[in-house]
């Protein structure tokens, strides 16, 4: 049914570019050259429009993409820890804290005393 309801504006882009490369052929200069460019580029559009068409009927409205099944992540089988980024600590797991009397690393280097 998609594909029948792409057929309308695909024969109104095809008739425009009809009619723009027949007034294209009739003038001269550069606005010869615009027109044969503005005819191609109806065709153009009025072909992707039916190969974008035949796509979505051949998905059947589906569009999930190459992946068949969902994203890795949803694949993964009871058990396994969902993949997690680099530094990230679960909830209740605080950071370990520094050993006593250990001076914490300082942000910038200190600065260098008046002379």
């Amino acid at each position: 049914m998609i594909f029948l309801l792409a057929l309308i504006p695909a024969t109104m882009l095809t008739v425009a570019g009809y009619a723009v490369l027949y007034l294209a052929h009739r003038s001269d200069g550069n606005l010869k050259a615009f027109g044969r460019f503005l005819g191609f580029w109806a065709f153009t559009l009025a072909a992707l429009l039916v190969l974008a068409c035949l796509f979505m009927a051949a998905h059947g409205g589906r569009m999930h993409g190459m992946m068949m099944h969902g994203c890795a992540a949803q694949q993964m089988g009871p058990g396994q820890d969902w993949p997690r980024p680099w530094g990230y600590l679960p909830p209740g797991n605080p950071p370990q804290p520094a050993a006593p009397g250990a001076q914490p690393t300082p942000a910038a280097p200190p600065a260098k005393p008046a002379p």
